[in-house]
C-alpha cells in the first residue's frame, strides 16, 4: 500500500442552536441523532463510538481529545484504524446549526475499508523476513475488548526486532480482521497464511478461532490462541493460552457468596463455544459449593437489545447474574440491566470485564461488578510500569488502555520469536510442544509463564478496575 490517503466527510443541518447541538452529542437516549455517536461524559479522555457517514457501514471506536462545547469536537481513533475525526458546530442562523464531519483516513484505513467492502487485495511481497500474523477484531462486537491488541502485537515484534529480530533476520507483522465474524475469520487466515505468515496469533472469539484452526489445518502454520477461551481445540499446531472459566468461577463464586451471601446464580451467555464451557464450568463449581443456577439464558452474537433477558432475571429470584457475554454486547447488557434497576436486585459477576470493556459501560457499572482476570493495568507485579511506560511512549496518551487480553497477545508473540531464535529450523508442531513443556519462574509482566495462570479478582467501578487478591489458578 501507498502512503496516500483520502478524506470521509459529511454535513446536516439541524433546528437546533450549535449548543443544544453539541449537547446531544453521545447520549444514549438519543441514539438516532447524527453518527449514532456513544459515550458517557462529553469530556476529553472518554471512551466514544460513533458511526462513520458515507454509508461505510463502519463504527469507530476511540477517545475524546478536544472538546470545545457548542464549537468541535476532536475524536482520536483506535478501531478499525488509527486516525482522527473532527466534528464541528457552525451557526447558520438563530436556531440551525450545520454539524460538518471529517476524517482523514489513512492507508491501512483504505485497505480496511475496501476489504470490508469485498475487495480482493494483493499481498505485501515477500521480504525475506519471518512473517507472523494477527488476527484480530478491528471491528463488530468484539473490537470493543480486542483494541489494544494490535498495538501490543506491534510493540513485542518492533522490541524483538530492535534485538536483532530472530536468526539475523526481521520479523513482520501481518493484521487481519475478523469482524468479530467466524466466516470472515476463516477467509482472513487464508490471506495470512498465503501471505507466508509461519504463525498466527488469535484475539477473537473461540467460534472465530475454531474456524481460524479449521482452515490452517491443511498448512504448515502455528495456530495461537492467547486471550481467555473455555479450552479444548489443542492439537499439534494449535496451542491455547489465556484464563479458562473453572479457575475464574472457582475464585469468583467464594469471594461473591462470602461477601454478598448471594447463591441464586443466573446465567447470561452467547450462542457460540466459550458462553457453552463457560456455563458448564460455572453449574458444576456452583453445584460443588451448595449454590445453584437457577436458570440461563443464551443470545446471539450481536445483540443489542437484552430486555427480554432482563426480565427473566427479574423474575427468576437471582441474587447473582454471571455474565460470559464478550465486547460490545456485554456493554450494552450492563447499561441496560443498570438502566433497568437490575443492579439493585442482584449482584454482578462479568468473566471478561477488562479495562476497554469498562470504559465503554462507565456509570452502569453502578456499585461495583465482581471480575477475574490474569492482568490488570492496576497490579503492583514487576514489570508493569514498564510495560506501561513502553506502550504510551509508542502509543501516546490516547491508546487505549491495556487489558488482559492484549497483554496476553503481547507476552506470546514475545514467547513465540524467543523459542523461534533457539530453534530457527524448528516446524510449528516443534514450537509448539518446546511452548507447552517450557519451564519459566519469570513473574515480570511481558515475561510470565503463559501455562500457568494467575488470577486476579477485583470490582469494576464505573471507570476504575480494583483489584482485591491475587490467587493462582
Amino acid at each position: 500500500m501507498t502512503s496516500a490517503t483520502v478524506t470521509l466527510s459529511s454535513e446536516a443541518d439541524v433546528n437546533l442552536t450549535p449548543a443544544e447541538a453539541f449537547e446531544r452529542f453521545g447520549r444514549r437516549d438519543d441514539a438516532g441523532w447524527m453518527f449514532r455517536a456513544r459515550c458517557h461524559r462529553v469530556a476529553p479522555g472518554y471512551a466514544v463510538a460513533i458511526d462513520l457517514p458515507g454509508g461505510c457501514d463502519a463504527q469507530v471506536l476511540g477517545r475524546l481529545r478536544v472538546v470545545l462545547p457548542g464549537r468541535e469536537i476532536v475524536i482520536e481513533q483506535d478501531q478499525p484504524w488509527r486516525g482522527q475525526l473532527r466534528i464541528k458546530f457552525e451557526r447558520t442562523g438563530a436556531a440551525q446549526t450545520r454539524v460538518r464531519f471529517r476524517a482523514q483516513v489513512p492507508s491501512e484505513g483504505i485497505e480496511w475499508l475496501a476489504r470490508h467492502r469485498g475487495a480482493s487485495l494483493p499481498s505485501p511481497a515477500p521480504t525475506g523476513a519471518r512473517r507472523i500474523g494477527l488476527l484480530t477484531s478491528k471491528s463488530g462486537s468484539g473490537a470493543v475488548y480486542s483494541m489494544a491488541a494490535e498495538y501490543m502485537a506491534q510493540l513485542a515484534v518492533e522490541q524483538v526486532n530492535t534485538s536483532g529480530g530472530v536468526d539475523h533476520r526481521p520479523v513482520d507483522l501481518l493484521i487481519a480482521d475478523d469482524s468479530t465474524d467466524h466466516l470472515q475469520a476463516r477467509r482472513e487466515t487464508i490471506r495470512l497464511i498465503e501471505a507466508g505468515c509461519q504463525a498466527i496469533f488469535a484475539c477473537v472469539t473461540s467460534a472465530s478461532f475454531a474456524a481460524a484452526t479449521e482452515a490452517a489445518e491443511a498448512h504448515d502454520v502455528l495456530m495461537v490462541h492467547p486471550v481467555i477461551n473455555e479450552g479444548g481445540m489443542e492439537a499439534r499446531k494449535v496451542i491455547r493460552f489465556g484464563e479458562r472459566p473453572e479457575a475464574q468461577m472457582s475464585a469468583l463464586s467464594r469471594i461473591v457468596e462470602r461477601e454478598t451471601g448471594g447463591n441464586r446464580w443466573f446465567l447470561v451467555g452467547q450462542q457460540y463455544s466459550w458462553s457453552f464451557g463457560a456455563h458448564r464450568a460455572a453449574a458444576k463449581i456452583l453445584d460443588a459449593s451448595g449454590s445453584r443456577v437457577v436458570a440461563q439464558r443464551f443470545t446471539p452474537l450481536g445483540t443489542r437489545e437484552f430486555a427480554p433477558i432482563i426480565d427473566s432475571i427479574r423474575a427468576s429470584g437471582a441474587d447473582v447474574v454471571m455474565s460470559s457475554l464478550v465486547g460490545a454486547d456485554e456493554v450494552a447488557f450492563q447499561q441496560q440491566a443498570h438502566e433497568a434497576g437490575l443492579r439493585d436486585l442482584a449482584n454482578h459477576v462479568s468473566l471478561v470485564m477488562d479495562e476497554c470493556t469498562l470504559e465503554h459501560v462507565g456509570p452502569a457499572a453502578g456499585n461495583g461488578i465482581w471480575t477475574a482476570l490474569n492482568y490488570f493495568q492496576s497490579v503492583t507485579s514487576p514489570g508493569n510500569s514498564e510495560l506501561l511506560h513502553a506502550y504510551r511512549e509508542h502509543f501516546g496518551p490516547w491508546a487505549p488502555p491495556l487489558s488482559s487480553l492484549s497483554t496476553n497477545v503481547y507476552e506470546a508473540i514475545r514467547q513465540y520469536l524467543e523459542l523461534a531464535a533457539l530453534h530457527p529450523d524448528a516446524t510449528p508442531s516443534q514450537l509448539a510442544a518446546d511452548w507447552r513443556t517450557r519451564k519459566s519462574d519469570r513473574d515480570s509482566v511481558g515475561q510470565r509463564n503463559m501455562a500457568t495462570q494467575r488470577l486476579y479478582l477485583a470490582r469494576a467501578e464505573e471507570d476504575v478496575i480494583r483489584v482485591l487478591d491475587e490467587v493462582v489458578a
